[in-house]
């Protein structure tokens, strides 16, 4: 049985080798039966030779005959022997792919350079952690709703920063900065040269944080304010006739002890301390639509409350008030750029050493991105809100802190009528004297005591007269002054000078 498996293959094997290699005739009317050549066609004649099929048991030769039309879509048609046509087919190779020439290399210089995104000087965050880490030494300062509301028309709400222990706001500021000393500084101490609210709140939370504290003062300091230094656990050292005196020995003994030496700049961490404020005016005040901020001395107040009242709504608007005599700010924001040079010079006694103070870039930078609108009060407004501090809210507080009610009082916001208005009160650091005076000043400016001359006769009663029809006109005097000889009043004629005093009803608003 394998014999007979073997003949067969190897006769199929020979009819096949022959059939591949064999020259092959001309054959007409015979198609290839391929399946991708084929034709539909009947075959009638079974004995036509060149067909498929059986011829004596052998199989028939299968010619490869393709149809002339298709060949077209091979190669071209070309004419041999007269008559006869041939298709030749002609394999063509891939089309020649044309290469691009390669980039040319650019130099960096030559890419836009585009600026990164600037990061901020002063995070929201940053405030928010000052927040968490002065909770346990600094108390949460009223926001209360102040009697000067229905009179100048609008709602206010009086943040009363003066409250602290210090009685200013510097107290944020000074005890985020202190702790965020390394404890190497904090063991070696600090020191401090001017007379100041900074300064004062850096000896009394030194000392609370066990951070040794140095106080260099002048001896234009009055005794008083000496005696407040002491208390609070500093070491005070009397040095130098003038401020520039002081803290250049400050800094002197700064570099050669290893005491840090601290003075009111724009430092990170004291704005974020004093950012603080506007976050508790907004807890406090619902439905919020202005906050008035002093602007004096380093602005930082201003800077870190408008940096925190825009992140949380920015539609509120943020007022700068800064004293008429010295409009660091304004012009600053005029002009660009911080101001370096001042023509003009505040009242030292009522804003201190505010002309020694400068505008810091990034101050300048956080104010013009997030402050509204800044405006200039007189002295005159500022010692007229400082009566009616005492008059209607029953605090004292200095010219600075009652700058934010003076640009009220005196109508230069008249867009804020209506509206719910925050205005914080910085400080209340003056001394006892020149609290007297500024109220005595204030009295006058508000018409409240004014001085007249009159002329009597000389004549028995006529100053009994006088007396009883002032009484009559419900006034206080203060003081008469009786003179009977006088060059320029006639002969027998006596001058009487006195002021007095309004009373109460004649002098509401």
């Amino acid at each position: 049985m394998n014999f007979a498996a073997q003949f067969f293959y190897s006769r199929y094997l020979s009819e096949r080798l022959e059939r591949l290699y064999s020259p092959r005739p001309a054959m007409t009317d015979c198609v290839e039966n391929d399946p991708f050549w084929q034709r539909n066609y009947k075959t009638t004649d079974t004995h036509n030779i060149g067909c498929p099929g059986m011829v004596n048991g052998i199989p028939g030769r299968r010619p490869t005959l393709i149809e002339p039309e298709r060949l077209k879509d091979f190669g071209e048609e070309e004419l041999l022997n007269g008559d006869v046509r041939v298709w030749e087919a002609r394999s063509s190779g891939r089309p020649e792919i044309q290469l691009t020439e390669p980039p040319k290399t650019r130099r960096m210089s030559e890419f836009k350079s585009r600026p990164r995104p600037s990061t901020e000087y002063l995070r929201f965050e940053d405030i928010s952690a000052a927040t968490f880490k002065i909770q346990s030494a600094i108390q949460k300062t009223p926001c209360t709703y102040s009697r000067l509301s229905k009179q100048y028309g609008m709602e206010i709400y009086l943040k009363k920063e003066h409250l602290h222990y210090t009685g200013s706001v510097k107290e944020r500021g000074v005890f985020y900065l202190l702790t965020s000393l390394t404890q190497e500084q904090q063991k070696k101490g600090v020191i401090v040269a001017t007379d100041c609210n900074f300064s004062m709140a850096v000896a009394h939370h030194a000392v609370e944080l066990k951070i040794p504290v140095f106080a260099i003062m002048p001896s234009s300091c009055s005794v008083p304010r000496l005696r407040v230094y002491r208390d609070y656990g500093a070491m005070v050292i009397s040095y130098g006739t003038a401020a520039r005196d002081s803290r250049n020995h400050a800094c002197h003994l700064a570099k050669d002890n290893g005491y840090l030496y601290l003075e009111e700049d724009e430092q990170e961490a004291y704005l974020a301390g004093l950012g603080t404020v506007g976050l508790e005016i907004y807890e406090q005040v619902p439905k919020l639509d202005a906050v008035v901020v002093p602007a004096s001395g380093q602005f930082g107040l201003l800077a870190g409350t408008a940096a925190a009242i825009k992140h949380l709504n920015p539609r509120i608007l943020v007022v700068g008030v800064e004293p008429e005599g010295y409009p660091l700010l304004l012009q600053s924001l005029k002009t660009g750029a911080p101001c370096k040079d001042m023509t003009s010079r505040p009242n030292s006694k009522l804003y201190g050493d505010l002309a020694e103070h400068s505008l810091g870039i990034q101050t300048f930078q956080l104010a013009k991105k997030h402050v509204d609108k800044i405006i200039t009060v007189s002295e005159e407004s500022a010692l007229v809100a400082m009566l009616r501090f005492q008059e209607f809210e029953r605090s004292t507080v200095d010219t600075e802190g009652a700058m934010g009610l003076a640009a009220i009082l005196a109508g230069q916001l008249p867009e804020l009528r209506g509206k719910r208005v925050a205005v914080v009160v910085s400080s209340a650091n003056m001394e006892l004297d020149l609290v007297r005076q500024c109220v005595e000043r204030a009295l006058v400016l508000d018409e409240r005591i004014s001085k007249f001359t009159v002329e009597l006769g000389n004549m028995p009663g006529d100053m009994a007269k006088l007396l009883d029809f002032l009484s009559r006109e419900d006034v206080r005097l203060l003081d008469v002054c009786h003179r009977r000889h006088c060059d320029k009043t006639e002969l027998f004629k006596i001058q009487v000078g006195h002021s007095h005093s309004l009373t109460l009803q004649h002098t509401s608003n």
